[in-house]
């Protein structure tokens, strides 16, 4: 009878570590189950990420080949229309005495303003002029051309010395920079500008700007129609985020808008950033 209580004591114990067992490696299973699909979603989740960041780099790409083409139309086409206009009002038969010489001479500074526009206004859409000059030097133009206009007070500054990013990257940056400024000049109703580029850190580029306009009040504008939630504040986050740049507004009513872009520098020396 004691042999037999044994037999069914260890046939229970063999059971039980049986079914420990059997339990342990159901848990194992399901949690190497579970850990795969956790990494398969990782992986779709990147995938997903690297598909739009590859679509999204691909339609800044198609933009800037298209404002390169507008570039190039508007130099070649309306800008040698207008050189031929001109040419031909310079050499109308008119002396001073003659009741169309003044109406000429205004029609002939008219017709100069515009040639002249029409030239910065190509050097500001042609991205291999932004290549070729450099960040530093396409961001003082452009506030140079903002200054004559007599629209704001520009003050500009640079820290450090300047070095250059790859090319995108100085692309992307001045398109957020000429964006920044369109929105200024319609709506902060600004009197003075501040820009500054960054370059003392060994770490960290930055390019900031200010104006001492209206302001807006970032908990309003958030789900709003506003400038900021449309197109362009698109546009401006989607080309911080593919060169990896960080985008912050700080604004607050009648108090001017801040705007900051940081982008950490991975190999300032050597190869180019």
């Amino acid at each position: 009878m004691q042999d037999q209580n044994q037999e069914i004591l260890f046939i229970i114990v063999i059971g039980g570590l049986l079914a420990l067992v059997l339990v342990g490696f159901i848990v194992s299973i399901l949690f190497l189950y579970q850990r795969k699909q956790h990494k398969q979603a990782q992986e779709l989740i990147q995938l997903k990420e690297e598909y739009d960041q590859e679509v999204l780099k691909s339609q800044l790409e198609i933009q800037e080949i298209t404002l390169k083409s507008i570039a190039q139309e508007l130099h070649d086409n309306i800008g040698q229309i207008l050189s031929v206009v001109k040419l031909s009002l310079a050499i109308l038969p008119i002396k001073s005495d003659h009741e169309a010489y003044a109406p000429l001479q205004h029609i002939r500074e008219v017709l100069n303003k515009a040639v002249y526009d029409l030239a910065d206004l190509t050097k500001s859409l042609h991205t291999d002029r932004i290549a070729q000059i450099g960040l530093r030097e396409s961001i003082k133009f452009e506030l140079e051309t903002l200054k004559k206009t007599g629209l704001m007070e520009v003050k500009f500054d640079v820290l450090g010395a300047e070095y250059r990013l790859n090319e995108q990257k100085e692309v992307f940056i001045f398109r957020i920079f000429q964006e920044l400024i369109n929105n200024i000049l319609k709506h902060a109703k600004a009197s003075q500008l501040v820009v500054l580029l960054d370059y003392s850190s060994e770490h960290m580029f930055k390019l900031s700007i200010s104006d001492n306009g209206i302001g807006f009040s970032l908990e309003d504008k958030r789900g709003s129609k506003s400038p900021l939630n449309g197109v362009g504040l698109k546009s401006m986050l989607n080309r911080s985020k593919l060169i990896g740049a960080n985008l912050q507004f700080n604004s607050a009513p009648e108090k001017g808008t801040h705007v900051t872009m940081e982008l950490p520098i991975e190999n300032r020396f050597g190869k180019m950033n």
